[in-house]
């Protein structure tokens, strides 16, 4: 899970943000053109091996430390890391010129299945139904999937649809959501080499 983080390329789309509260300390290193590795500490564990999932599947290097209020609950620290990440993706991938911008996966494990639809279209948004069937996994809060996912959504300015369509396990369930996360923002953030430096909008901007 904590693999070496590679050193970036000059193309390489890279951001490093960091996030200071009374409630926590945080900062985030991404690079979109990387290979999978992970270097993660947020102090519960199934929430950095979701995370793991992030980078794996979305072939994205992906670098988190977090010093959060545990001694209350998790909702800080992974409300927190949500907003960071998703500040790191925004800071990273730019104007969007030539990068697929729409992306989906379904992605089952064993009885689970989960779709996850995203759009780096600059207007936040998420919808979600996971109907998760225990409250915890471990020490990870099965609520505070969404407090990351809004808190994602918000400030990487992406429409996110995520549906578990099945599942029994909560574990299960959580996973597919993550990796079919992973492999939706994989498909999106692609360079396309039919559009070039165009901004994918007909807007002219995202």
């Amino acid at each position: 899970m904590n693999a070496p983080i590679p050193a970036a390329c000059a193309t390489d789309r890279v951001a490093d943000v960091q996030r200071r509260t009374a409630e926590t300390q945080i900062r985030v290193s991404v690079n979109l053109d990387g290979t999978g590795a992970a270097r993660l500490a947020t102090g519960i564990g199934f929430f950095d091996h979701m995370l793991d999932q992030i980078a794996r599947h979305g072939l994205i290097d992906l670098a988190v430390e977090c010093q959060g209020d545990l001694h209350i609950d998790g909702h800080h620290t992974v409300e927190d890391v949500g907003i960071t990440i998703g500040q790191a993706f925004a800071k990273a991938v730019g104007d969007k010129k030539g990068i697929r911008r729409y992306g989906h996966a379904y992605v089952p494990l064993d009885e689970a299945l989960s779709r996850v639809v995203v759009d780096f279209s600059g207007r936040p948004g998420l919808h979600m139904h996971v109907p998760f069937t225990a409250g915890m996994i471990g020490a990870f809060d099965t609520q505070l999937t969404f407090e990351f996912f809004q808190g994602f959504a918000n400030h990487a300015g992406v429409t996110l649809h995520i549906d578990n369509l099945k599942g029994v396990n909560a574990h299960h369930q959580c996973e597919t959501v993550f990796k079919a996360f992973a492999r939706a923002l994989r498909m999106a953030l692609e360079r396309d080499p039919r559009m070039g430096d165009v901004i994918p909008s007909t807007k002219g901007s995202l």
